[in-house]
């Protein structure tokens, strides 16, 4: 079973109006009026990192996937709840809580509890954190509002953190720094999504690919959604190990771990969305737009183009 078969057969159950239909990567439950973000993410090993990552790396991850859930909702965090299987002995424990603690710091967010469990040694460690979010008074920004004649735009560059974890793995030689950082240290913007959310009409963020996650939002939209592969923005580190013709370009957007924010907005807002961008410090690039019809469509240069069969990582397949 696939991740999205199994999501498809809880959403016959889950029904509160919080879950927003599991279309989201978060819940929003009011609570007496205020209302409240509620995401949760794992990572386990072989899956989401590597066996020779360092604990401080994982504790890293754990926590910033969260945030970027969060970000994307321009959610300001409260608390985490943390459950941990873990199953490396006290040196990689005591590793994991010092990158746990300083990533907690990095972040502002405290940790309130949660669960622990020591596992046999041969089992993989098994990490997941519940984050809590106050959303903006705006309140959060979703999937499924996007609207033809929309913009659909990305912050920072796409690609790196795949490239990173290809030098991690040993199968790309010679790659910058720069994008083993990139795999190893995500790096949500939380203000930047606080400043966003009254901009946008629909906000996610790019976990799973670039073209994956653009696909969502045209999928819980209701709407026809084009990706422009030229306009895909591509770190300088990026360009120099792979290039950036349009199979470089389709390998970039279809790559995952990025954390970066996808939103869409109408035209008119261009202005105020570029300046947000300016006072944080954040590069944001108009990279297609919303249109008639349903489901997601690709062009290079202004042409139409096939997409490819992979649109992003998959759980399950």
């Amino acid at each position: 079973m696939t991740e999205d078969s199994f999501i498809a057969a809880l959403r016959s159950f889950a029904t509160h109006p919080a879950a927003r239909g599991l279309v989201d990567d978060v819940a929003v439950l009011d609570v007496g009026g205020a209302a409240l973000v509620l995401t949760h993410d794992m990572v386990v090993e072989g899956l989401h990192f590597l066996p020779d990552d360092a604990a401080v790396d994982v504790a890293w991850k754990l926590v910033a996937v969260n945030m970027s859930d969060l970000a994307a909702k321009g959610a300001t965090p409260l608390g985490v709840l943390m459950g941990a299987g873990l199953a490396r002995g006290e040196a990689w424990a005591a590793d994991f809580a010092d990158g746990l603690a300083a990533a907690l710091r990095h972040f502002a967010v405290p940790l309130l509890g949660g669960d622990t469990v020591v596992m046999p040694r041969d089992w993989p460690v098994t990490l997941g954190l519940t984050a809590i979010g106050r959303a903006p008074s705006g309140g959060a920004p979703s999937r499924a509002g996007a609207r033809a004649g929309d913009d659909l735009w990305v912050s920072g560059t796409i690609g790196d953190a795949g490239l990173g974890l290809m030098m991690r793995q040993g199968r790309l030689q010679g790659g910058a720094s720069s994008l083993v950082q990139a795999y190893t240290h995500p790096a949500p913007d939380l203000a930047l999504g606080r400043a966003l959310a009254p901009l946008v009409t629909a906000m996610a963020d790019v976990s799973d690919g670039l073209l994956i996650d653009a696909g969502r939002i045209a999928s819980a939209s209701g709407i026809g959604l084009t990706v422009a592969l030229d306009a895909v923005p591509l770190s300088e580190a990026w360009r120099e190990v792979r290039g950036d013709g349009a199979e470089e370009r389709v390998a970039a957007a279809t790559m995952g771990d990025d954390h970066r924010l996808l939103f869409t907005a109408p035209p008119e807002r261009a202005v105020a969305i570029l300046a947000a961008g300016m006072r944080h410090g954040a590069a944001l690039t108009r990279v297609g737009g919303c249109g008639a019809g349903q489901g997601l469509r690709l062009s290079y240069n202004g042409t139409p183009t096939s997409l490819p069969a992979r649109l992003g990582y998959v759980h399950g397949e």
